[in-house]
């Protein structure tokens, strides 16, 4: 089968890729380096059924295809607030092109969505049939309102034109790969603990957070989209709640850290409560994760252990 994964070389992609190649696929990766590396493409074209496109999704792409996964779209507030027209631009016209392209291949195409469409929920766990709460003209709304349009064309493709969708919402993922820039809090955290810096906490460290590790999720995005008669959304996440500042805390003892914790101000718009309901991923698709927090950590701090 010749699937598409753009966003292809990011965290996400790449683990996602590398499962698809491991499958037999042959992998058509599109990227334009907004926030994927150079160092994941190489890594990816080691296997003989892999290609590299360098192209921005804003643009229309014209290949055959029969599957597509749309991971096109920074999803670190630091990456997509630095420019966020062409985050909203991407999570639009950039859904818009992938969609055309699905239609013209009638290819199946499965969008990643986010726990970010629910905004700062006032409903916790949050569930599917759940609108949300989201500030349309806040910092974060570029990516929060940017995917939630990116639903709202994809139901639209599937109602108009008969379009193959699937959408998953992903809440928080970490795992090797992830970058050490990226502002995701598990990054932060691991990099200031292993460089016995002080770690950041936004607000007190009572908002919560749950936390998947990176083979769960790839596991559920393919689940999904082998899944047949159901287009979600549906949540994909661990439905274990933890604080910020008990994450700090256990970063800190398995790294063995000397840090201490500074706090500064919680960033506007900051969602106070974040985990799933994830009801629905084990009904349809009979999934749920299967890595403990403490364990998928121990793999992230040794990933950045030998490259620090």
């Amino acid at each position: 089968m010749n699937i598409l994964v753009t966003g292809g070389a990011g965290f996400i992609g790449f683990h996602l890729c590398n499962a698809l190649l491991d499958q037999g696929h042959a992998v058509i990766a599109v990227d334009n380096f907004l926030t994927g590396t150079q160092e994941n493409v190489a890594l990816l074209d080691k296997h003989a059924n892999f290609k590299f496109l360098e192209h921005d999704i804003n643009k229309p792409l014209d290949i055959e295809v029969d599957h597509i996964y749309n991971l096109a779209c920074p999803a670190s507030p630091i990456h997509y607030q630095k420019d966020p027209v062409q985050t909203t631009t991407t999570n639009v016209l950039g859904m818009i092109n992938v969609l055309e392209l699905a239609q013209k291949n009638k290819a199946r195409i499965l969008q990643a969505s986010t726990s970010e469409i629910y905004g700062d929920p006032l409903e916790s766990p949050q569930q599917e049939e759940y609108n949300g709460n989201v500030n349309t003209l806040g910092p974060r709304a570029c990516y929060d309102e940017g995917k939630r349009c990116a639903e709202t064309l994809c139901m639209d493709y599937k109602r108009q034109h008969g379009t193959d969708i699937k959408i998953v919402r992903i809440f928080n993922t970490y795992g090797p790969h992830i970058y050490e820039h990226d502002g995701r809090v598990i990054s932060n955290f691991i990099v200031q603990a292993l460089k016995q810096q002080d770690i950041t906490i936004y607000g007190d460290g009572s908002q919560t957070r749950s936390f998947q590790y990176i083979d769960d999720l790839i596991r559920g995005m393919i689940a999904m989209m082998q899944k047949d008669e159901f287009a979600g959304p549906v949540n994909l996440g661990n439905p274990h709640e933890v604080s910020i500042l008990e994450l700090a805390q256990l970063i800190i003892k398995l790294t063995g850290s000397k840090s201490h914790m500074t706090y500064e101000a919680l960033p506007e718009d900051d969602p106070k409560k974040r985990y799933p309901d994830i009801a629905l991923a084990h009904k349809k698709l009979e999934w749920k994760p299967r890595v403990a927090l403490t364990d998928g950590l121990k793999k992230t701090i040794d990933y950045f252990k030998a490259r620090m």
